[in-house]
């Protein structure tokens, strides 16, 4: 049975299922930032995956990357699984603007959170629904 790790559970707020990866929004409204996790037990590194989740994580990785290009304003896509604070493998999927409060640094642990109001993690939660409906689900 597949289970989030406490601190991603925490920080972030679920937006549904791919086939293979649970999508989370980080509550941090100062950049768009999507993460992926694979709904797979005690894997941690993206080499662990059978070849077929493996190409199903690149999949669901470049439709989230195309649609976040569609649906957000930045500069840059920076995509990376660290792990080194969570090591349940996860897929970080933020967009960078020049000139944000960390750019051009990491944007782990510069500043506090600005979280999400109710009113605009519905409305990405109503995007991501409308534009990723046919292939995203609730599957928790």
């Amino acid at each position: 049975m597949f289970q989030l790790d406490p601190r991603l559970e925490s920080d972030c707020i679920f937006l549904g299922d791919f086939d293979l990866s649970r999508l989370l929004l980080m509550n941090d409204a100062t950049y768009p930032w999507f993460i992926l996790v694979p709904r797979c037990q005690q894997v941690e590194e993206i080499y662990q995956l059978s070849e077929t989740d493996q190409q199903q994580l690149w999949w669901e990785s470049n439709l989230l990357s195309c649609w976040m290009s569609k649906s957000f304003q930045y500069d840059k896509l920076n995509v990376a699984a660290l792990g080194n604070i969570v090591r349940q493998l996860h897929l970080h999927h933020v967009g960078r603007r020049i000139g944000d409060p960390t750019w051009p640094g990491s944007v782990w642990g510069q500043h506090a959170p600005q979280p999400y109001s109710a009113a605009a993690s519905d409305e990405i939660k109503r995007q991501v629904r409308n534009d990723l409906s046919a292939h995203i689900g609730d599957k928790s």
